[in-house]
């Protein structure tokens, strides 16, 4: 449930920080789950999987990239 309150008392983090942390690291985790993944699909030879996973995982790195930019501007270096 949302709260109105910042919890970067407690974490030392404020929490437009963190969540943006947060979404780099879910879009690194993913990418690397759907290397294993497409791993998968290339046993089976299934070629629409692995291509669908191949686009979601170059999504998944353009995310994580994306949010690095944005993190590093934002903490200033």
């Amino acid at each position: 449930m949302p709260s109105n309150t910042e919890t970067g008392e407690v974490t030392g983090t404020k929490d437009k920080d963190y969540n943006l942390i947060w979404y780099i690291e879910a879009c690194l985790s993913n990418a690397l789950r759907l290397e294993t993944y497409l791993q998968d699909a290339q046993r089976e030879n299934d070629t629409e999987v692995v291509e669908l996973f191949r686009k979601a995982q170059a999504d998944s790195r353009k995310g994580a990239e994306l949010g690095k930019q944005l993190l590093r501007t934002r903490l200033g270096s």
